[in-house]
Order: C-alpha cells, then sequence, then structure tokens
C-alpha cells in the first residue's frame, strides 16, 4: 500500500514563480523542510550528538552545547538537564 503523502502543489507552483528553483527542487526542498519540523526532540539530540561527536567533542561539550540548542529549536521543547540529554542518547 502507498503511503499518503498531502499535496503541496500550490506552495510548489508559488516557489517556482518567486525563485529560480524547478519544480522538483521546490518540491524537494519543501519536503526537506516538513521533515525539519517533524523531527522530534529525541531524533534530534540523538543526531546533534552524533554530529558533534564527529567534530571531535567530546560528551561534556556535547550535553551542553545541545541544551543551548534546544531552546532555539522551531517548536521549542520543555527545558531538559544535561542527564536527560545523556538518557535520549544512551537510553
Amino acid at each position: 500500500m502507498l503511503e499518503h503523502r498531502p499535496s503541496h502543489d500550490d506552495l510548489v507552483d508559488h516557489l517556482v514563480r518567486s525563485t529560480p528553483l524547478q519544480r522538483g527542487e521546490a518540491a524537494r526542498v519543501i519536503l526537506d523542510v516538513l521533515a525539519y519540523f517533524d523531527e522530534t526532540v529525541e531524533d534530534f539530540v540523538r543526531r546533534r550528538h552524533r554530529e558533534l561527536q564527529s567534530g571531535g567533542l567530546v560528551n561534556t561539550e556535547i550535553f551542553e552545547r545541545i541544551a543551548a540548542e534546544l531552546p532555539h529549536r522551531a517548536v521549542a521543547p520543555q527545558e531538559l538537564s544535561l542527564r536527560q540529554l545523556r538518557r535520549i542518547v544512551y537510553g
């Protein structure tokens, strides 16, 4: 069974008219933006932990940085302690 995705044709049309994007590029941008807003707090914490760890930071720096970034997310979650952040990553 195919997954039903809502159509955003009017927004795609608007982006094609108002930017140099082609129709496929505009649709891809919209899907990327929607995916960004759909990311859960847990997914964000895990993703950022991986990104920062691969950049050479240690957990002390990583969790402090994530704690500072969370309030600036599109939909700011409740404030999480460093311990809660660690639990999201390590269980």
